[in-house]
């Protein structure tokens, strides 16, 4: 960095009336704060026609091209720079002398905090969040291309110490290994074998005894035996699993290896009873998509019960054990729920043996319950007495704790926090996504956003719940760090403030091994390709072109009069993010796209009068007026949300059959569940470039990526697309085929089990052997939950 501060200067010695009128440039905009977009868009524009050949690839360009922040008060400017990957760094410019200066992260926020209030002269103590003192000593991953691989990481980590002190370290894991039950039995190892000479002998013996038995025969059959040597069960159901299991053990304490010891540690049976968290919106098996907060997340986490399901009973059954898994969802109970299930306190989840939803209701002060539905932005007053209540519920239902907590979205993890902490459990989190991202300068600005978003709260529990969490699990690389212009997710908590609240100068460290990425897939049940004829649901087909054509149905509006035409589709919940009415007016100034193509939408309410959410309502206005304007009657069609799979996964496939594509406009999008829905049926596909779906498709090859902030540019690639098609027969099939391939190889649910699976049980150990109790990170994380979240929320929904 100090390189980078050096060479500014001497740029900016050498070409002082550049550098200056640069900057002039930017403080006569008149913008207080501006973005990496903006920043590197009127950088251009003060060079045009032609940048001049002093200034190009030198140190000038490269720091506007990392420039993520700019905060003006003339004469100063302060930048925020990343300079790699998760690699942030703060310098500030003086106008009158032209000098660049390094500053720390204090200072840069306290400048952005002054600025924002108006009065950059004035000075105030704020509160400061540091956890770095926490984390000393803690492992930590220093290379960029290893952020998100954390198991990986704590696998060379714990091999490499063992491999040191075998030891000290096998005789930790002889003692893990004993600590396992499941129904009064003990597993694994009994109490008998008391040191790890004596394990190792035992297992030189149980090896030379099975390895001259049959490897196919029952491992009942050497029950005496395995038990005369203190081997309980969970090994195995036959002679090779067990040798399997007692080989790779043998190996880890002659010379562990990483690859051996994650091996070795997936197959411990350890996690018999799950209960996973998602408080807000409408939690149900139908009726429910498209209403208010009820999207993807509800989708995700169904199918991720199954999967689940699936992989422990085949796991548990392969280590030879008769038990039965048990998870359960933990939602809200919604007495006036409308057409949903979501007031029933119990319900079975489809296609699983033994899970099922288990809903709570909100209570207020008084210990009444909340009979209507609460935006997300509103619950946070309700979770702590949620938590109390659902821990009864799970205790009385699971006859015990669980082995592992999942925390789904900002409040899901919170509620998730306060569990696992009482309970004593393995807790993780999934934030699907984080408010913080979406919304421009949503901390900074946070007190014009407060009286709908309650930013405050939902960023205080994201602190809270990200650094309570044993592991993280995110779809995405995207999520957690961003790419190398655009700041991750996870990574935007690292240094942010909320001017007059507090300041946070280190929240979360995205080089933490605890950040893994476990990618989701679409149920291959219901998303399979659309040229797989003897599956396909031809009866919905009058259905379904009633929803498209028939111009007399209440919950539709528009027609497209030209039926033969190919159609563009696009599913999503009617909210500001997801960008809905951005691809209508794409759609709407495109002359050319226009004639090519049919618009289908499938979004929220078509009438306003049947929403309760406020966003909402100003997106089924915006569209209406679109509408209007570009004279869309007879190329649109908006249908009311759909809210059953097997509908929807058919309507893929059938706008496939016209040769269509889905297009997934969102201004950002964590993961994007429905791309990988639309890509599985083998619709050509495009998406947001920002978030998730930049990683699933492979640009110009499985789909196409879109940038929401230049429509134009977005509409024009979409119709290059329909006109290669024209010229190109082939080229509809081609892109078809990719994208079904692409998910086939990386996004299937099988795959996603079989991960958390390993990571619940690689955590479990590390936290285990490494006494990873965090006490100190508790006491501060617990005092600010109790001086800082609890009289935030103690204001909403008076």
């Amino acid at each position: 960095m100090n390189t980078l501060i050096k060479q500014l200067n001497d740029f900016a010695g050498t070409n002082r009336n550049i550098v200056y009128s640069l900057f002039r440039h930017y403080i006569r905009l008149n913008k207080t704060f501006m973005l990496y977009s903006d920043i590197n868009f009127e950088y251009k524009n003060f060079f045009q026609p032609d940048i001049e050949e002093a200034v190009q690839d030198g140190p000038l360009e490269k720091l506007i091209a990392n420039a993520q922040v700019a905060v003006f008060y003339s004469p100063w400017i302060y930048l925020f720079i990343r300079t790699g990957i998760a690699q942030s760094r703060y310098l500030k410019y003086h106008m009158d002398d032209v000098v660049f200066t390094e500053v720390d992260v204090t200072e840069y926020l306290a400048f952005e905090e002054k600025v924002s209030s108006g009065n950059p002269h004035s000075d105030s103590w704020m509160l400061e969040i540091d956890l770095t003192p926490f984390n000393r000593g803690f492992p930590r991953m220093k290379e960029t291309k290893s952020i998100g691989r954390g198991v990986e990481f704590l696998n060379r980590y714990l091999s490499n110490r063992m491999f040191i002190d075998l030891e000290r370290s096998g005789q930790h894991l002889l003692d893990f290994l004993r600590l396992h039950h499941a129904n009064g039995k003990q597993l694994m190892l009994s109490a008998n074998i008391m040191d790890l000479d004596e394990l190792q002998q035992n297992l030189r013996e149980i090896q030379k005894y099975l390895e001259n038995h049959d490897e196919d025969s029952d491992r009942k059959d050497h029950e005496d035996k395995l038990r005369e040597l203190g081997f309980e069960d969970g090994w195995g159901h036959n002679v090779r699993t067990m040798l399997d299991g007692f080989y790779l053990l043998s190996d880890i304490l002659e010379a562990p290896s990483p690859k051996n010891l994650e091996k070795f540690l997936a197959a411990i049976p350890m996690i018999f009873k799950v209960v996973i968290l998602s408080p807000h919106g409408y939690f149900g098996q139908s009726n429910v998509l498209g209403l208010p907060d009820t999207g993807g997340q509800v989708v995700y986490i169904l199918d991720q019960v199954r999967a689940l399901e699936k992989h422990m009973r085949s796991s548990l059954q392969e280590a030879g054990l008769d038990i039965e898994p048990q998870i359960i969802v933990i939602t809200r109970l919604i007495p006036n729920a409308g057409e949903t299930t979501c007031d029933q306190p119990r319900e079975n989840i489809n296609g699983t043996s033994n899970a099922k939803i288990l809903r709570i209701p909100f209570r207020n002060k008084n210990g009444d319950i909340v009979p209507e539905w609460i935006s997300r932005f509103r619950i946070w007053p309700y979770l702590e007495q949620f938590s109390f209540d659902a821990e009864r519920e799970i205790l009385t239902e699971l006859q015990g704790r669980p082995d592992l907590v999942i925390g789904n979205y900002s409040d899901g993890n919170l509620v998730a926090s306060l569990l696992a902490e009482r309970m004593g459990v393995t807790q993780c989190n999934i934030a699907h996504a984080l408010e913080k991202t979406k919304y421009l300068f949503s901390a900074l600005k946070w007190k014009e956003y407060e009286e709908s978003y309650h930013f405050s709260a939902q960023f205080t529990a994201d602190l809270i719940s990200m650094n309570t969490a044993d592991f993280i699990i995110t779809s995405t690389y995207q999520e957690i760090a961003g790419d190398k212009n655009v700041i991750g997710q996870y990574e935007s908590y690292s240094a942010f403030t909320m001017p007059d609240l507090y300041r946070v100068v280190n929240g979360v460290n995205v080089f933490d091994p605890k950040f893994n990425i476990v990618s989701p897939g679409a149920d291959a049940d219901v998303y399979f390709p659309y040229y797989e004829h003897d599956r396909r649901l031809n009866d919905l087909h009058p259905d379904i072109e009633r929803l498209i054509f028939d111009e007399d149905l209440d919950y539709a509006v528009g027609s497209l009069k030209e039926a033969d035409k190919p159609i563009i589709f696009s599913m999503a919940r009617l909210d500001h993010v997801k960008n809905i009415s951005g691809l209508v007016e794409w759609y709407g100034k495109h002359n050319e796209l226009r004639e090519q193509a049919n618009l289908l939408l499938v979004a929220g309410f078509v009438d306003e009068s049947l929403s309760k959410d406020e966003e909402e309502i100003v997106q089924i206005r915006k569209i209406y007026k679109l509408i209007d304007t570009y004279k869309l009657e007879g190329r649109i069609r908006w249908v009311e949300k759909q809210s059953y799979k097997n509908f929807n996964g058919e309507l893929y496939r059938y706008v496939a059959d016209k040769k269509g594509i889905f297009v997934q406009p969102a201004l950002f999008e964590a993961f994007g569940l429905t791309v990988i829905e639309a890509m599985s049926t083998g619709l050509p596909t495009f998406a947001t470039c920002n978030g998730g779906p930049l990683e699933i498709i492979q640009n110009n090859v499985s789909g196409f990526h879109i940038d929401p902030d230049r429509g134009n540019e977005a509409a024009e690639t979409i119709s290059k697309f329909f006109s290669m098609c024209r010229e190109d027969e082939t080229y509809w099939k081609k892109i078809s085929g990719n994208a079904i391939k692409r998910v086939e190889d990386h996004y299937t649910w099988k795959l996603y089990a079989a991960r958390l699976m390993t990571l619940s049980r690689v955590y479990g150990f590390w936290k285990y052997v490494s006494n990873l109790e965090r006490d100190e990170t508790r006491r501060y994380l617990q005092m600010f939950y109790g001086l800082m979240y609890k009289n935030l929320v103690n204001d909403i929904n008076k």
